[in-house]
């Protein structure tokens, strides 16, 4: 009789495989966002779609399927690890068992041609450029999920299950309207009543080789390991990796806006960080990198805000800040620049937004991804309504679709991904709460000893992500599921301290 043992190691050698290829169309896709020359990029996503087929024919092979149902149906003798693998396999084979060869490769190409025509339509401010290949996608999406056996309320409450398992509309629209009711007031406060915050020397240029010398002091000081991780540039910037000892960061440097380096630098090390610090044994039985978006926008944004924007790391940060730029901020003091960092003013740019104000861009483009995915509006409209969302909820106009709906890579094919960074702040804050039960949090930062914290979140956080979906994972870590009033009370503490509001 076959043992469940002999199975997952007739699996394992197919997995081994199908993750070969997977990496190397990870790699593909990292050209093709970095270094690929535009007339080049049509035949990268081919090459992707080609080896992406190969991945499909062995996820779909009678002999996959069939090794797949017997450890479903009989896993005994198993580790927990291995248990949990399957678990996560079959899940994902149930989404898309339904699905062709064919439809995959298609699906593949419409994804790498949508990038392409949203960076030239970028470029050129016009949202007629990107609709074509935008509506193309957003309609194999809903195929594909019209395909599963599992039927959801929604095409969209599919999508935000692929990403955040649980996650649905009622869910989220609880969650967003919790942020509404606390946060749109304090931004309304502010705006009327806040002392006003020096930032005219934000904008003052610093040579952009200095600021990647920037970067790398930053990644370093978040524990990175240099010898297992590339430091690159794109439009977008992202983070990926290809097993835990070949990790990239991305930036895109601004002359003339120094600290949007800082801030993305912090932010995607801390994803990199997660990256290169599951446990290796995770990586051996095919259970790395399970954790959800929300879970890995957590660490990202933890080292971006309440690591980077704290008065602890403003202070530690301030005399390199002083050194890199020489004569350039010499009358600019250590409390003018936490307090500018922290700048609360709503914006046009997600990314570049700040803390307070940031949730809400999350909320605009979980709205209308809600209404476009399940039909309620026409890709057509996405510009107009847009511009009206931008008006309502933060009092800004919108001069162009560069600066709008095109400004983020997202809808060339992630539907249901930007809620992950609104729930990994709440999820951040809930975290810091307990951190600092065990050890002085800034006193650590102000030291630069982002190490200890490093070390406190592979052992808490990372070393079960993979293991857990969200609920599980936020209890084990906090002794309590998602509150979100941790991280309402953490904004309102901060902002009305910066802005001195009684």
């Amino acid at each position: 009789m076959t043992t469940a043992q002999q199975n997952w190691k007739k699996l394992a050698r197919i997995l081994n495989e199908a993750e070969a290829y997977d990496r190397a169309v990870g790699k593909l896709n990292f050209d093709l966002e970095c270094t690929c020359p535009e007339d080049g990029m049509d035949q990268a996503g081919e090459d992707m779609a080609i080896l992406g087929k190969r991945i499909f024919s062995l996820t779909h092979s009678k002999r996959y399927v069939g090794l797949l149902t017997a450890l479903k149906r009989d896993g005994e003798g198993l580790t927990d690890r291995q248990k949990r693998a399957v678990e996560m396999l079959w899940r994902d084979y149930g989404k898309e068992k339904n699905l062709t060869s064919a439809f995959a490769y298609e699906y593949s190409r419409a994804e790498a041609r949508a990038y392409a025509a949203w960076l030239k339509a970028k470029k050129t401010s016009d949202f007629s450029r990107f609709a074509p290949a935008f509506s193309k996608m957003i309609d194999l999406a809903r195929k594909a999920v019209a395909l599963r056996d599992k039927k959801y309320p929604t095409p969209y409450d599919a999508l935000l299950d692929d990403y955040e398992p649980g996650g649905s509309i009622p869910q989220l629209d609880a969650f967003f309207d919790a942020l509404k009711a606390r946060i749109l007031p304090l931004v309304k406060r502010i705006a009327e009543e806040g002392r006003p915050i020096r930032t005219d020397f934000l904008t003052r240029p610093v040579p952009i080789e200095k600021q990647e010398q920037f970067s790398r002091a930053i990644l370093d000081l978040e524990g990175l390991r240099r010898s297992s991780l590339v430091l690159s540039t794109t439009e977008h910037p992202f983070t990926d990796h290809y097993g835990p000892h070949d990790v990239r960061v991305t930036t895109h440097y601004y002359e003339n806006s120094f600290v949007s380096n800082i801030f993305t630098t912090l932010h995607e090390g801390g994803h990199a960080l997660f990256m290169q610090n599951e446990p290796a044994e995770y990586y051996a039985d095919f259970v790395a990198d399970n954790m959800t978006s929300a879970m890995h926008e957590t660490i990202s944004r933890f080292f971006e805000n309440i690591v980077g924007r704290s008065e602890a790391f403003i202070r530690y940060l301030y005399p390199t800040f002083r050194k890199i730029g020489g004569k350039t901020f010499r009358d600019v003091s250590e409390t003018e620049l936490y307090l500018a960092v922290n700048e609360s003013k709503p914006g046009l740019n997600r990314c570049e937004s700040d803390e307070l104000t940031y949730p809400i861009h999350v909320l605009i483009r979980y709205e209308l991804e809600k209404a476009f995915v399940n039909g309620e509006i026409k890709v057509q409209e996405i510009p107009a309504a847009w511009n009206v969302k931008y008006k309502e909820y933060l009092g800004v106009d919108v001069p162009s679709d560069a600066e709008g709906c095109l400004q983020d890579v997202h809808w060339t094919g992630m539907y249901g991904y930007f809620p992950s960074y609104a729930l990994g702040n709440a999820y951040g804050a809930q975290i810091l709460r307990t951190m600092e039960r065990e050890f002085d949090v800034f006193a650590a930062i102000e030291r630069g000893d982002l190490q200890k914290i490093g070390d406190w979140l592979t052992e808490r956080v990372f070393s079960i992500a993979s293991l857990c979906d969200p609920d599980e994972w936020i209890k084990k870590i906090t002794g309590e599921s998602l509150n979100v009033d941790y991280y309402l009370d953490y904004l309102e503490t901060k902002f009305k301290k910066i802005y001195a509001l009684a």
